[in-house]
Formats: C-alpha cells, structure tokens, sequence
C-alpha cells in the first residue's frame, strides 16, 4: 500500500527544525594558525586597551599645542627638535616650551606633549647645530592622538562565542596573545547514499548505474560550512542491511545526512528504518520543489536528514534543512541562507504550484542584483548546481514570473541569515 503524505508549508519545515536543535557543542582549543573558518567557543575579551597607550597616526613631531597659538604662514613659530622616537621607543626627555620631539608613526606620545604635526607641514631648519621646525598653522589639543582605548577597551567583549573565525577576527586574536583559540568541536556528519544503482567514482559506467555524484557533493556541502565529513559509503537496496548500518552510525555521528531511499517505492526503505529506530519524524513530505520528499526524524537528540536521491534536490534540501541545523551545533548566528530581492533577468514561466528553489546565478549591475536561472530546472539535473551562485526563490500558486519582476533569492555565498522564515 502506497503511504500517502501530507505535504507541509517549508517555513513550517524550517521552523520544525529549529525548535529541535540543540545548542551543546563541545569546545576545544587550537592553535591561531588553525583557526580559521573554525567557530569561537567562548566569548573573546580583552585584557587591555588599545591602542596601549596614546600614540601618533603618523610620522611628525610631538609639541605642545599652546606653543603654537600665534602660528601663521606670515608668521611661522621656530620650535626646537631636541630628540627623534621610533615606534617601540619612548621619548627620555619630558618636552618644554618652544621644543618638538621628531615621532614616527605608532610610537607613544612623549610627556609634555598635546599635539602631533604632520611632516609635511613643517619645514625643517639647521642652525647653530641645532635642529627647528617652523610652524605655520595653529595646532589644537589633541590634534593627531590616537588615544588609550580608542579602538578597543580593556574587558569589553569583542566577539561573542559562536562567530565564524575569519581575517579579522585572526587579527584581534593576535592582538590579544590568543596563541591557543577555544573553538567549537567540528560537527561529524555522516553520510550514506542508499541504492544499487551507484557506482564509485572510479568506477567506469554500466548500463542502467550510474556515479556517486551525492555523496561527495554533501561532503562539501558540510566542509564549506564548517563541519567535519564522514563518508559511510553506499548501500544497497536492503533493508535489514541498511537498517543495521544507519543504526550503527548514528551512534558514531552528530548529525547523520543520507541520500535516497526517502521516497514511497518498493526499495525506498527509510520510512521503515526511521520506524524501527523509533525516530521521532518531524515531517516526511515538504511543498517545495525540488526535494519535496525531503524527511527529517530525530532519535535521542540527532538529526536524521534523509535527502532526495536526485542531485538538484538534494543539493536544496541540504542548504535549507540541513545546514542551519549543523551550524546551531557551534553556536553560529547566521545559520541559514542569506536572503535578498532581485531582479529577474529572464523570464521564468514555468507554474509553480509549490515553492520553487530554482539554482540561479546572481550579479550586480548598476547597483542593482540581477538573477538569471542556469541550467535545466529539473531535479535529477547536475549541471544547473555547478553553476549556480543563488537559488531563486519563487513562492507557490503562481504561473510564472517574467523579466523585470522583483523576486527573492537566497545567496549560496553570502554571510548569512538568523532567520528566512518567521514563526507566525
């Protein structure tokens, strides 16, 4: 008997998702120069100001600015270099009326001191052995100071746990003597693809086989995101076999993803599989296309994603479903998809009776972005993945879309969203 399925809204899909993840993940600590792309595991803070102390933004000289109140190009003040600092030196004398102190840039401002003139505003003078500037502009207090603290204050919170560790942040950790960074464990997602009629990828073609293209698609799909994958390989269309291996890995994973075998046929096992784990399904059957077969259970806290068999439907499922589950795993913000309006650039007249993932490629023009559909909208395509940059996101009940028109698309590249779908 063929089960028949409800299929469910994708904002209620997402939203179901949501409401299980857990946010647990174990911390470890690495070294700054492995931490890139990895997520912060506790907030990082500082333990001291900076800049450190008051210091010049460029190369000049450190005066006092009262010596400089009647400074005119008419009537420039003669003011006398008594000593020469680099960044990393401190000045020996405490600076007098009517002297400059020569400052490089970075270097700390000398006692005495309430101003720093640029160097290309002074003209420098040799007389009686001795060394001059003249001053011909008024100088405020302060001109020119980085101050104490200006960029960062001692005991501020620069970045909470759960930001994705980039350039920057490498920076800041750097700043602040971070040699061991604590970070977020990797999530270890398994995957398995289910059907005998993949082969290898070394494999030469057969008739009526065809390649893995899933399984390592999803395995970049989870390294792109941070997470660690684990490939269990394939298995063939039994079910005791199937049942057994995925009940053994589950144990070993935090998250476990497979491909096919989802859908109602004769040797389309999971629904059974989930049912003898006594796996708690959240939803079997999504308004959406492609992957609207898509099926999600929990058993004991860990999801079980089991994605269409078709590439393009696979490839969505995992983006939208998958991955804001595994990103909540290190405390991520920005676990879903990054959403924008854009403007068609094609026409697109296909009816879309459910929610439409269309894979898209976006560019700027004129300030402006522009989405054009890439390959065939089919769900067993490959191709249209490859080239892709965004899907388009098209909502359901409609009869097509033409060129011009204001659509929403999801970025595939961006930084990012904390949520695409409200909760009503």
């Amino acid at each position: 008997m063929v089960e028949r399925r409800t299929p469910i809204p994708v904002k209620d899909a997402v939203n179901k998702i949501m409401d299980h993840v857990h946010r647990n993940g174990e911390v470890e600590y690495v070294t700054i120069d492995e931490c890139l792309g990895r997520y912060l595991g506790k907030p990082l803070k500082a333990d001291h100001d900076v800049p450190p102390f008051d210091r010049s933004p460029y190369d000049g000289f450190a005066i006092r600015s009262e010596d400089t109140q009647v400074a005119s190009s008419d009537n420039p003040v003669p003011l006398e270099v008594i000593e020469e600092i680099g960044a990393g030196t401190v000045a020996k004398a405490t600076l007098q009326a009517k002297q400059a102190i020569r400052i490089m840039t970075g270097a700390q401002i000398p006692n005495g001191a309430d101003a720093v003139i640029m160097l290309e505003l002074v003209k420098e003078v040799h007389e009686n052995g001795k060394t001059y500037i003249q001053v011909k502009r008024k100088v405020a207090s302060g001109d020119n100071i980085s101050r104490q603290g200006e960029d960062v204050k001692n005991d501020s919170v620069l970045l909470d746990k759960g930001t994705k560790i980039n350039e920057g942040t490498v920076a800041l950790l750097a700043t602040f003597g971070y040699a061991k960074v604590p970070v977020y464990k990797k999530p270890v997602v398994g995957i398995i693809a289910t059907g005998s009629e993949l082969l290898e990828v070394n494999q030469p073609l057969e008739p009526g086989k065809i390649r893995n293209s899933n399984g390592y698609m999803i395995a970049a799909q989870i390294q792109k995101i941070g997470a660690e994958p684990k490939f269990y390989g394939k298995l063939a269309d039994d079910f005791d076999t199937c049942f057994e291996k995925i009940k053994q890995t589950l144990a070993e994973v935090d998250v476990l993803v497979t491909t096919g075998g989802v859908s109602v046929g004769d040797f389309d096992h999971l629904p059974a599989i989930y049912k003898k784990l006594e796996a708690e399904v959240l939803f079997n059957k999504i308004a959406m296309r492609p992957g609207s077969v898509t099926t999600v259970a929990v058993k004991d806290g860990k999801f079980l994603f089991g994605l269409s068999g078709n590439p393009s439907a696979c490839f969505v499922g995992f983006e939208l479903f998958a991955r804001p589950a595994i990103l909540s795993l290190v405390e991520a913000d920005f676990v879903h998809l990054q959403k924008e309006k854009a403007i068609l650039d094609k026409d697109f007249p296909k009816p879309n009776p459910f929610t439409r993932f269309v894979r898209s490629r976006v560019s700027i023009e004129d300030g402006k972005l522009m989405v054009s559909p890439v390959g065939l909208d089919k769900s067993g395509v490959v191709s249209s993945i490859a080239y892709a940059n965004a899907l388009l996101m098209l909502p359901g009940g409609t009869r097509g879309f033409e060129r011009g028109m204001e659509v929403e698309v999801l970025l595939l590249n961006g930084e990012g969203s904390a949520s695409i779908w409200e909760k009503e």
